[in-house]
């Protein structure tokens, strides 16, 4: 029983139906939500942050379903209280370094957006594919405007984020750990894993056990991602 209900937690869970019922459009939920206030550079205050200044300019873009999800699913994780639920692994190393004064503000983005591109974005997949009834293959259109706009949010993470060469040496360890990252392979991976986690709709015990792996291996390469780096 309680594998079912993981299942129901993995790939319909409340970010799913708060994404279905319009409780709100994704720019103005993202606005409306403010991370706890603290001493130090929060890490979800700057992913926040970052994500806000993108979306802000791209309103035709995060208008569709998908986006919606997507953006219901990190919603719901980083406010787990309001939730419900057991925080996703690919969200938890980001909540348990978030004011580490070893960890830069530009792992903190990334580490965000690794927990999407890497394990969000695939469930939003199915969230939507439910929601509309339709096929993965129906929103392969709408999921490369999603990864596009993946992608300009990493191209502002680079250029607000990043230290400059001035600051950054070759060898310094965060330009090795940055490097070491891809979202476009990380999108790839998010398709080919919404894909199987379709087919395994009626394999429930499948579909969770799947869904669990993807989380745990979004979690661990965002545990990488914010190792500290001085």
């Amino acid at each position: 029983m309680a594998q079912f209900e993981q299942l129901e937690q993995v790939v319909d869970g409340p970010a799913a139906e708060g994404a279905r019922t319009g409780t709100g459009t994704a720019i103005g939920r993202m606005r409306s939500f403010r991370p706890s206030a603290g001493r130090g550079e929060d890490g979800i205050a700057v992913f926040h942050r970052v994500s806000l200044a993108v979306l802000g300019t791209q309103a035709a873009a995060v208008s569709g379903v998908l986006a919606e999800h997507l953006t219901a699913r990190y919603l719901a994780a980083v406010d787990p209280a309001a939730a419900g639920h057991r925080m996703p692994d690919c969200w938890r190393p980001l909540f348990q370094y978030r004011r580490h004064p070893g960890v830069r503000p530009v792992q903190f983005a990334l580490a965000g957006l690794n927990a999407q591109a890497g394990h969000d974005l695939a469930l939003a997949v199915v969230d939507t594919c439910r929601a509309l009834r339709c096929a993965p293959a129906d929103l392969a259109e709408e999921f490369d405007r999603v990864g596009g706009l993946l992608l300009m949010l990493e191209e502002r993470i680079g250029e607000d984020l990043m230290p400059g060469p001035e600051r950054l040496e070759v060898t310094d360890p965060l330009t090795h750990l940055v490097g070491s990252w891809n979202l476009e392979r990380a999108c790839e991976a998010s398709w080919s894993a919404a894909r199987v986690l379709w087919r395994l709709r009626d394999v429930p015990l499948l579909a969770a056990e799947f869904g669990q792996r993807l989380d745990a291996g979004a979690g661990l390469v965002g545990r990488c991602l914010l190792t500290p780096c001085r």
